[in-house]
């Protein structure tokens, strides 16, 4: 198998890929800034490893020299694809990564000529979020090619690792944001709730500023997209506080006091945890004559199904990568790829 390499192995959920590709006989090179964890984790796996921050644009793309593929697990990816990236580019080395951030996306999506000129792909976001979501967007295309409203929502179960965790703090500073006729637009933090059915019973879920509001517009050009999260109705409530205290996230002190808690009280769904819960994907498309299509998706903890994505999309990539430029996971996959995943199952839905 051609070179790749896992940036960010050393991470929660970095950590959960690089164990699944050794023990499927991948031989990734596992990077990182922190040797004190990288190195024990190549040892503990028997992979080769690579040491390096994210400083200097030459130093890093001479990191990257010999890779044919870059999976970036380091977030929040704000501050790591856009390096990662550009060193990709200059390598001629595909770029992916398990990112749910609208900006990120963005950033990717402006590359796409650039990623032509260079003959790689950008595929980011191959994880939970956005494949199940994106799948589902792009199934709801076809059975409903005149939508012109998409609803999204997910359930996570288990608990958020620390990485998710930094990147929800980065998004409550930036706002909420939905996709009205075509283009993002803020919206207050915790702008809408509305209840989803799941085992008969009603879930409360809020509006959240997730990746697919980029990425389902890609996938499918509707114009009108809102994404939501089930939450409890406490931490609901305290992401509408959250409207009032957003001036002070603009603060490095408080910042620096919040990252600081994550890192001393988030340790993410140990492997009970994860093998225990699952998670859950709804989807509703309209259009302007009243037309309904809906789609549940049942499926295994959300990092379990990144592991999953993550490397079947990896091992594709390798074996034969679409032409050049930037994709999302349901252009390139197809709608039904997200069914061929361990665990992954249609949910029968009420028309």
């Amino acid at each position: 198998m051609k070179p790749w390499m896992i940036y960010g192995a050393n991470g929660y959920t970095g950590t959960l890929i690089a164990a699944a590709a050794a023990a499927a006989g991948m031989h990734p090179l596992l990077a990182g800034r922190d040797r004190e964890t990288v190195g024990p984790l190549a040892q503990r796996l028997g992979l080769g490893k690579r040491i390096f921050p994210l400083l200097g644009q030459r130093s890093i793309t001479a990191s990257l020299e010999g890779m044919d593929l870059v999976l970036n697990c380091a977030g929040p990816f704000s501050a790591t694809a856009a390096p990662l990236l550009e060193a990709c580019l200059a390598n001629g080395a595909h770029y992916l990564d398990i990112s749910g951030e609208i900006d990120s996306f963005a950033h990717c999506h402006a590359q796409h000529e650039r990623a032509q000129a260079a003959d790689i792909v950008v595929l980011p976001g191959v994880g939970f979020d956005v494949v199940p979501t994106d799948c589902v967007a792009l199934m709801l295309k076809h059975m409903l090619p005149r939508a012109d409203e998409l609803i999204l929502a997910i359930e996570g179960g288990g608990g958020m690792s620390p990485g998710t965790a930094r990147t929800s703090l980065e998004g409550a500073r930036s706002g909420g944001r939905a996709r009205m006729r075509g283009q993002l637009q803020p919206v207050p933090l915790a702008w809408k709730t509305r209840g989803f059915t799941r085992d008969g019973q009603t879930r409360l879920a809020v509006t959240i500023p997730w990746g697919d509001l980029y990425t389902a517009w890609v996938s499918t050009g509707i114009a009108n997209i809102e994404t939501y999260m089930v939450l409890p109705p406490r931490a609901i409530a305290t992401l509408k506080r959250m409207r009032w205290l957003r001036p002070l996230l603009g603060f490095k002190p408080v910042t620096r006091y919040l990252l600081a808690r994550i890192a001393r009280d988030v340790s993410g769904p140990d492997a009970e945890t994860r093998a225990r819960s699952r998670s859950h994907v709804w989807g509703e498309a309209r259009s302007a004559d009243g037309s309904v299509a809906r789609i549940e998706l049942d499926a295994p903890n959300g990092y379990a199904l990144t592991v999953d994505a993550a490397l079947a999309i990896v091992q594709r990539m390798l074996l034969q990568p679409p032409a050049s430029g930037y994709w999302t996971p349901a252009q390139w996959l197809g709608a039904e790829f997200v069914l061929g995943l361990p665990g992954v199952q249609r949910i029968a839905t009420a028309a």
